[in-house]
């Protein structure tokens, strides 16, 4: 069993010893770098395709089609995907990812891109994602033994909450300097990278997939703990999702600061992110519940001084806080299901959890328009922060004393 003090070193040390993540990983952390790029590409290239007065309708769209199909596509292609191994399942992913941004990028550089063909084409582009994120943390459940698997979730989240830090910078100055089209061709690209780096270690898992219905949602329905999980993560991010309408606005108009500002608060929040994820290990001999209980009140209590202080500095703070605090989340959770579903569901089980949750945030992210309308910026981050409070307390009472096998 590892110990506490091995978690930051010794894990991270044998979990990159693993031919087939070490081979993996570097795709990931390119590809998490391109998404970083195309959060703000993709929402620029919308700004200059829709018309005028349509700006902000097309906008939405084009950033809700890069995600939000993942949860059709996770039912619709299930059957299709149900004999794939976890790099097979990122390499597919990969694949359509590269060859789909690229043609956005073609058109838009030709001149023959509408806001129409746009939005439909990064819908294409996202359908197998479900299936994408299930199959990198299939694979380390399917190469690592249960001890290292925290620390191999947290090495694909933190990938992901860096790329949050450097893309978006990156994207801001190659934007300006060749247009998005051709940031949206770097995405592509980086696609392409993680679709080559996972092809060779298809099929050569002992969990290759074995029949059944492909996303498990039986298996999810037969587990309370798990079930009780995404349930927790959906309101958790539905709670999140009017944060990201009411930041900008509190930003813009309540503070009168400039977008460096608005920048600086989700880059204090990756780089936090950064560090609690690595962490990650640290909770190995904790119970994952009490860390998501923690987790959940912390992000909300790391909410409240934006919301209750005038000023930038302890917004600030608080954002870094709430990513040291955020950062563990999503391997702690991931491993709670890796140690409890069957190898041959796993993935399944995993991209029933990522079709569930991200609706969450998009259905809290349209709520929090008219909330913000309403009430303002800040009043909502701080009305997010008290009920994500709430949630955490309600979810600590529930689990007080867990079922056995699950913890």
């Amino acid at each position: 069993m590892t110990t506490l003090a091995e978690a930051p070193t010794s894990v991270y040390r044998r979990v990159l010893a693993r031919r087939s993540l070490r081979r993996v990983l570097p795709g990931l952390a390119v590809s998490a770098l391109g998404d970083g790029m195309s959060m703000v590409a993709v929402a620029w290239l919308a700004l200059q395709l829709a018309p005028p007065a349509q700006a902000g309708v097309w906008t939405g769209l084009a950033v809700a089609a890069y995600s939000l199909p993942a949860s059709v596509g996770a039912v619709v292609f299930s059957r299709l995907v149900r004999r794939m191994n976890g790099a097979a399942l990122v390499a597919v992913d990969a694949a359509v990812r590269a060859v789909v941004l690229g043609t956005i990028a073609a058109l838009a550089l030709a001149g023959a891109l509408s806001a129409l063909g746009f939005v439909g084409l990064l819908a294409v582009s996202s359908l197998l994602h479900a299936w994408g994120n299930a199959g990198a943390y299939t694979l380390v459940a399917e190469v690592l033994p249960a001890e290292e698997q925290i620390a191999g979730n947290a090495l694909i989240s933190t990938f992901t909450q860096a790329a949050l830090v450097a893309g978006p910078a990156l994207a801001g100055f190659l934007t300006a300097a060749t247009g998005p089209a051709w940031v949206i061709l770097a995405d592509a690209g980086s696609f392409l990278v993680l679709a080559l780096t996972a092809l060779p270690q298809a099929g050569r898992s002992t969990a290759v997939r074995s029949g059944g219905g492909g996303i498990a949602w039986g298996e999810l329905l037969r587990r309370p703990q798990l079930l009780g999980l995404v349930a927790v993560t959906c309101v958790l991010y539905f709670l999140y999702g009017p944060v990201e309408v009411a930041l900008p606005v509190f930003v813009a108009r309540e503070l009168d600061a400039s977008p460096g500002v608005l920048g600086a608060y989700w880059a204090v929040f990756s780089v936090g992110a950064v560090v609690g994820g690595l962490s990650a290990g640290l909770l190995q001999r904790w119970s994952l519940w009490t860390v998501v209980v923690g987790v959940v009140i912390g992000w909300g209590l790391a909410l409240l001084p934006i919301g209750l202080a005038a000023g930038i500095w302890p917004g600030l703070v608080g954002f870094a806080v709430g990513g040291v605090i955020y950062g563990p989340f999503n391997a702690i959770c991931t491993a709670l299901f890796q140690r409890t579903s069957p190898p041959e569901l796993l993935s399944g089980v995993l991209a029933a959890r990522t079709a569930l949750t991200i609706p969450s945030v998009a259905a809290g992210t349209l709520l929090g328009g008219p909330v913000v309308s309403e009430i303002g910026g800040q009043r909502t981050l701080l009305l997010s922060g008290v009920l994500t409070v709430v949630l955490g307390v309600a979810v600590a009472v529930v689990v007080r004393r867990p079922p056995r096998g699950d913890g």
